[in-house]
């Protein structure tokens, strides 16, 4: 067979203004999340990701998310990725082959990490959750006693089924009792919702910034505990993941020095969502999603939509909405982007459709916005519900419960 050795001709392409949309569509999905006009401004400057500025820059970084992960750890990084490479940097970091790994498992991503875990080499046990429910603390207890993990790993908020694991401060307790450290994937939740890494007894955080913090994809946060540091300090060998290597990024994050070159925009911009998460305080930023949230969710219902996830167990930061019979999540979501210039997500296979209320996207007027097109979308595609009771229940919701 004869190999074509000819020049490769240069491609003829559209401008970017060709494909997106001429309107911009206003991102109401699992993520990612609008961006404040500061997130974007700076996310547009280019620095040396070396030298004393770029060192201030990273100090502000690591003191602001302490605060938002409420930990006085020293361990604090950044990572070049989306959360699911913060994910993988605490797990390839802190399992390793022969470690025992239990995994808490009631959804898609929380099955992402016993991957992870197994793909390293550990002996990952799962405790299996059913679909829309959380796992009771006697069972945990359980699991914990029969399979005796050095590392337990769990989900705040399950965003493919939108389950809230409510118990994770009782579920960490349980594993600092049996010695075994306790992983957090709090993407969909970092900012939404309490979370008090160093109280609640948690070795490592993840989160990315595109959902809570409203910043831009790409640059995630993680933190580590003291032992979790220990842990990775005397593993059997490297981490095989050069890019992930706790002790090769330290040398960034914490010494000044060079690991690779960092995503400094990114960086930058990650600054700027949490200078305003700072701003605003948790406590306000807290208050502010759960009214947004149960404003959205009294509206569906006020329509005659049925919510997925049972109330003492629902996220309130990613919204599950059943889709109706006939209907395929595909053609929901098709439909209120195409018509109505708002993005809304699906879920891994699920019959749901899903609407974020991270950051931005908790604004009372991306509340109606949405909420109104959803309900057109429904009367488009022939689903029978009362849109305006549903927008004078969001009002009610978000008058009861005050600014």
């Amino acid at each position: 067979m004869s190999i074509d050795y000819s020049p490769i001709p240069c491609p003829v392409v559209v401008p970017l203004d060709a494909i997106l949309p001429e309107e911009p569509l206003l991102m109401m999905g699992a993520g990612p999340v609008p961006i404040p006009a500061a997130v974007a401004k700076a996310n547009t400057v280019v620095i040396n990701h070396l030298g004393a500025t770029m060192a201030k820059i990273i100090e502000q970084v690591k003191e602001m998310a302490r605060y938002v992960f409420q930990t006085r750890t020293k361990w604090v990084l950044g990572v070049a990725g989306p959360g699911s490479a913060a994910m993988e940097m605490a797990i390839s970091n802190l399992a390793w082959r022969g470690t025992r790994v239990l995994s808490i498992r009631n959804g898609f991503f929380s099955a992402r990490m016993a991957e992870m875990a197994t793909r390293v080499g550990a002996d990952v046990s799962t405790l299996e959750v059913a679909d829309r429910a959380v796992a009771g603390l006697d069972e945990i207890a359980d699991a914990i006693a029969r399979e005796r993990p050095e590392i337990v790993t769990i989900v705040q908020g399950e965003t493919s089924n939108t389950v809230w694991n409510r118990d994770l401060r009782d579920i960490a307790a349980l594993a600092k009792a049996a010695g075994a450290l306790v992983v957090v994937d709090a993407v969909c939740t970092l900012s939404t919702m309490p979370l008090e890494m160093d109280a609640w007894g948690i070795d490592a955080v993840i989160t990315g910034g595109q959902k809570g913090l409203s910043s831009i994809p790409g640059v995630s946060l993680i933190a580590f505990s003291d032992a979790a540091w220990e842990r990775m300090k005397h593993r059997p060998e490297p981490n095989a993941h050069w890019c992930l290597d706790m002790a090769l990024a330290e040398n960034f994050w914490h010494n000044a020095g060079y690991h690779y070159t960092a995503p400094v925009s990114g960086v930058l911009a990650l600054h700027e969502a949490l200078r305003l998460v700072c701003a605003e305080t948790l406590e306000s930023r807290f208050a502010r999603h759960l009214r947004c949230s149960l404003a959205l969710q009294a509206g569906v219902e006020s329509m005659g939509l049925k919510l997925y996830a049972p109330k003492d167990c629902r996220l309130n930061s990613v919204v599950g909405i059943e889709t109706p019979e006939g209907l395929t999540p595909g053609m929901v979501c098709g439909h209120i982007s195409k018509q109505y210039q708002v993005e809304i997500s699906g879920s891994f296979g699920l019959p749901i459709v899903r609407i974020g209320q991270m950051g931005e996207q908790c604004r009372e007027h991306n509340l109606f916005r949405t909420l109104h097109a959803f309900g057109r979308t429904m009367v488009d595609l022939k689903v029978p519900v009362d849109l305006p009771a549903g927008v004078a229940a969001l009002e009610q919701e978000l008058s009861r419960r005050g600014a």
